[in-house]
C-alpha cells in the first residue's frame, strides 16, 4: 500500500469511527479523543486529516448527504413504470429519518450550523437533492408524455417540504408517522399537479 493510499484509509477509518459515534449520541457532544480511540489511532494523526472538529463535520455531512442520495436512488430504481414514485421515495426517506436521526440531524446543521462554512456545504447538499430530482422529474415526464412548467423549480419545492417533514419526523410518536408519510405525499403530488397546469397555460399562451 502506497503513502497516499495508507493517508486515504486513515482518513476514511476516522470518517467511519465518527459516523459510528454520531449514530449513538450525535455530533454536538462529540470530542476529537472520543473519535480517534473509536479510529484507533493517536489524536495528532486526526490533524493530519482535518484542521479541527468542524473541518470533520464538513466532510460527514458530504458522507451522509451522499448516503441518503444513494438510498433514494436505488429506491428509484426499483420502481416499475406503473409503480408509485411517490409513495416508495417518501417511504425510503422517512425510513432512513427513523432509523439514523442523529445522522440525519447532523445533514440539518447539528452543533456548527451557524458558521458559513458549514451552511455553505449544507446549501451544496440541498442542490445536490435538487439537481437529482430535477433529472428525474425531466425523465418521467419524458417518459409519461407530460410536461411540467419547471422542473427545476418543481423539484426544489418538494426537497424544501421532504426535509421539512424529516424535521417534523424526529419527534413524531412512531403510531403518527404514517399520518405524517400521508401528508407528505399529498403535498408532494400538489406541487407536481400544479407544475403540470402551470405547463397547460403556458402552452395554451403559446399556441
Amino acid at each position: 500500500m502506497t503513502r497516499r493510499e495508507r493517508k486515504a484509509q486513515t482518513r476514511r477509518t476516522l470518517i467511519e469511527a465518527a459516523l459510528c459515534l454520531i449514530e449513538g449520541g450525535g455530533f454536538a457532544g462529540l470530542s476529537l479523543r472520543e473519535v480517534t480511540r473509536q479510529a484507533g489511532v493517536a489524536p495528532a494523526t486526526f490533524y493530519r486529516h482535518f484542521s479541527d472538529m468542524e473541518d470533520l463535520g464538513l466532510a460527514l455531512i458530504d458522507e451522509v448527504g451522499l448516503m441518503l442520495r444513494q438510498l433514494m436512488r436505488k429506491a428509484r430504481k426499483r420502481i416499475s413504470e406503473t409503480g408509485s414514485v411517490t409513495r416508495t421515495s417518501v417511504n425510503v426517506f422517512m425510513e432512513f429519518v427513523q432509523s439514523n436521526g442523529n445522522l440525519f440531524r447532523l445533514l440539518l446543521g447539528e452543533r456548527i450550523g451557524n458558521t458559513p462554512s458549514f451552511r455553505s456545504a449544507l446549501q451544496a447538499e440541498l442542490n445536490r437533492f435538487t439537481e437529482e430530482l430535477t433529472e428525474d422529474l425531466e425523465r418521467q415526464a419524458v417518459r409519461l408524455k407530460t410536461s411540467l412548467g419547471d422542473p427545476s423549480i418543481a423539484a426544489e419545492a418538494i426537497v424544501a417540504v421532504v426535509f421539512s417533514a424529516g424535521v417534523e419526523a424526529l419527534d413524531t410518536p412512531g403510531h403518527r408517522c404514517q399520518q405524517l408519510m400521508e401528508r407528505l405525499i399529498l403535498e408532494i403530488r400538489m406541487i407536481l399537479t400544479g407544475a403540470a397546469v402551470m405547463a397547460k397555460k403556458n402552452q395554451a399562451k403559446i399556441e
